[in-house]
């Protein structure tokens, strides 16, 4: 089978060692060509001219950003998509049932192409930018870009560095007064239906949301690959609403929709995010995508292929 390897070298858990293995391994079974990221967005670049050049499996070595602009340049076409968890996190990759170590996984994926154990699954975008896992707007993205500022640090302290920046965004940097946007949801064509005010809202496409250490965050039940989108809206921004809700996220997120400050939602095809204020802030799969004043959100069903573990 044909594969491109695309290699993230500044992922977290990427090493000279590690992508020499790789590159070994799945060279021994396949026929493997390799290309190396060099700035956001080329792997999207990479992906997409695959494609068109019949390639039939793309694996990225990276983190939950790589996977993502992959996913975005794969999605419509036939070529599959198929993680190797080397960031910081690797949602994704966790979340299908993947290991979490490179080695491991590498065995994981070859019997999953040898067994070809693809399937066909639906994505979520947001203004042109396709999702594997989740849309978030508001604080979230806002906690993002913090951590982006120091993308060096990131990379050996990413956990840390997260919950650093949650915490004083939360009680220092980010406006918990007056709502960011108003949201709407629709089915289809025509006027949509008022969801209210929100400060914070995660749009699910897949679960967990992310992990802490070996821990899943879990915010909707509504939301999995074999589903439509899942809403998640914060009505309000306080420590007793926060708390309670991260506290139930980390287990299994079955306190949250019994929050009445907490909007939940499932089976979404189509939502609307309008700036009240200003421009708010948003994110794809941990990528800050920077601020925006209306945000067009739509289920893609049938968009991608995935290999499966």
């Amino acid at each position: 089978m044909r594969l491109l390897l695309i290699v993230n070298p500044a992922a977290s858990s990427m090493t000279p060692r590690r992508r020499v293995k790789i590159q070994r391994e799945l060279g021994h079974h396949h026929r493997l060509e390799v290309a190396e990221t060099t700035s956001r967005g080329h792997a999207t670049r990479l992906a997409r001219a695959a494609a068109r050049d019949g390639v039939e499996v793309v694996v990225v070595a990276g983190g939950d950003g790589t996977l993502n602009e992959a996913a975005d340049g794969l999605a419509g076409t036939e070529t599959a998509l198929a993680p190797l968890p080397a960031g910081s996190t690797n949602v994704f990759a966790r979340s299908i049932g993947m290991s979490n170590h490179i080695d491991p996984a590498i065995e994981e994926l070859l019997a999953s192409i040898e067994a070809r154990a693809f399937r066909r699954i639906g994505l979520g975008n947001g203004n042109g930018r396709h999702f594997l896992f989740h849309l978030g707007a508001g604080f979230d993205a806002e906690v993002i870009e913090q951590v982006e500022r120091h993308g060096r640090l990131k990379r050996h302290f990413a956990h840390p560095m997260f919950a650093v920046a949650a915490f004083t965004t939360f009680f220092r940097g980010y406006d918990r007064e007056h709502p960011q946007y108003s949201v709407e949801v629709s089915s289809g064509e025509g006027d949509g239906e008022a969801v209210g005010d929100g400060f914070f809202a995660i749009v699910s496409n897949a679960t967990p949301y992310a992990f802490f250490g070996p821990r899943p965050l879990r915010v909707s039940r509504a939301a999995g690959l074999e589903h439509k989108l899942a809403l998640t809206m914060f009505r309000r921004l306080d420590p007793g609403v926060v708390i309670p809700a991260v506290l139930s996220a980390m287990a299994r997120g079955r306190r949250i929709q019994r929050q009445r400050d907490i909007v939940q939602l499932g089976d979404v095809e189509r939502l609307t995010l309008t700036a009240l204020h200003g421009p708010f802030p948003w994110q794809v799969d941990g990528d800050y995508l920077g601020e925006v004043e209306r945000l067009e959100i739509t289920y893609v069903p049938d968009a991608l292929t995935l290999v499966m573990p």
